[in-house]
């Protein structure tokens, strides 16, 4: 496959030489199956970045120049991509710094993981046999430690290590899927936007632990208080935005209904009939079963949507089984243990109770069971 190793620079005079040679000499030899080229995308650096590159391109005839106005670390990977792909027929390509951070003798790894089938590497300082310099200032630590925490909390999605960092290969299919919604995106919230809807989109995602090491010449372009706020202010509003648009919303959507009408048949029998209030419940709760099924068949779960006859009565049968057992013992379960203790007057916060640990539990037994996703 064309491999393009793609390194963004600003001011990176005194370390792009050197990246270059130790690729050049020592990391492409090992690699066999695979044709590599390099990519440099140059920010108009003012110190001379693009001629130290132009003099390398004198030399090794795989290594190109990419140079444009400076709009932050996202936009240069999106226009360094684009060009990979049109210009160099990039199949594969990396992302890696260019100040010696990234360990370049891992990138055979990388490529290990791609040959075996995965869309995106991620080189990770946070699981077994990664690791941050031990020399970095406390409160460098804790951006990045705590950062990478945050990001895991909120967004849910715990399997991966390290969302922040910028060690990476990935297929041009993942690009060329994402590029569109990436181009918003500056400095380092692009890494995590990126990850995040690749995540979504069920690419195959590995992780490949390095040690990270504290860069020798030129400064850090981290500013940490803009870094952390752009940050969170991402994968909160992503959070959201999938809560409320996502599955989960729809399913509350869809819970709402069938609340509403379980509540209204509940309280009808409940009020007016010298029915047991546990069978109340169950008359309303079995109405709002059927609804919440067909909603939740063709709208929350639509793309796991039943495809035959006998399917969507095997599911009927599974969503009738899943969500009565949740019923009889949370909401029944509440209802009988209220009303039992203190009577029948209060029957309406007994079923409040038992309804809220019963919302959980369909949840998780809609999303695991009855449309579970297909490997």
């Amino acid at each position: 496959m064309n491999v393009v190793i793609i390194i963004p620079t600003y001011n990176e005079k005194g370390n792009i030489g050197n990246l270059v040679n130790v690729l050049e000499k020592e990391v492409f030899p090992t690699i066999k199956n695979h044709k590599m080229g390099i990519l440099v995308v140059d920010d108009n650096s003012p110190d001379g970045t693009a001629d130290v590159v132009k003099k390398l391109m004198t030399e090794w005839k795989n290594i190109e120049l990419c140079s444009g106005e400076k709009q932050g670390l996202g936009a240069a990977y999106v226009r360094g991509m684009n060009y990979a792909v049109e210009k160099m027929n990039a199949e594969v390509m990396f992302e890696i710094d260019a100040d010696g951070q990234h360990d370049p003798k891992k990138i055979p790894d990388f490529l290990k993981k791609i040959d075996e089938g995965y869309d995106m590497v991620i080189g990770t300082r946070y699981s077994k046999g990664g690791s941050i310099p031990k020399n970095w200032p406390p409160q460098r630590k804790a951006f990045s430690v705590i950062g990478n925490i945050l990001v895991r909390t909120i967004l849910m999605r715990f399997s991966i290590h390290d969302w922040t960092g910028g060690y990476r290969a990935l297929r041009k299919e993942v690009f060329l899927k994402e590029k569109e919604e990436l181009t918003s995106f500056k400095g380092y919230t692009f890494q995590v936007s990126f990850l995040n809807k690749a995540v979504r989109d069920n690419f195959k995602i590995a992780e490949v632990p390095f040690h990270f090491t504290d860069r020798t010449l030129g400064d850090s372009k981290i500013a940490p208080k803009e870094y952390i706020i752009d940050l969170l202010k991402y994968v909160i509003s992503d959070k959201f935005k999938e809560l409320v648009t996502g599955t989960f919303g729809k399913f509350l959507a869809v819970g709402l209904s069938g609340l509403i009408i379980n509540t209204v048949i509940y309280v009808l029998l409940a009020k007016f009939t010298n029915l047991s209030l546990v069978y109340a419940n169950t008359i309303g709760a079995e109405l709002a079963i059927f609804s919440n099924y067909n909603l939740n068949n063709f709208w929350t779960f639509k793309e796991r949507k039943t495809k035959t006859v006998l399917d969507y009565f095997w599911k009927l049968i599974q969503f009738f089984v899943t969500s009565s057992i949740g019923v009889f013992i949370f909401q029944n379960g509440s209802i009988k243990i209220g009303s039992v203790l203190y009577g029948r007057k209060f029957y309406l916060i007994y079923y409040i109770i038992g309804t809220a640990m019963l919302l959980m539990w369909n949840f998780i037994m809609y999303s695991v069971v009855i449309w579970k996703k297909k490997k």
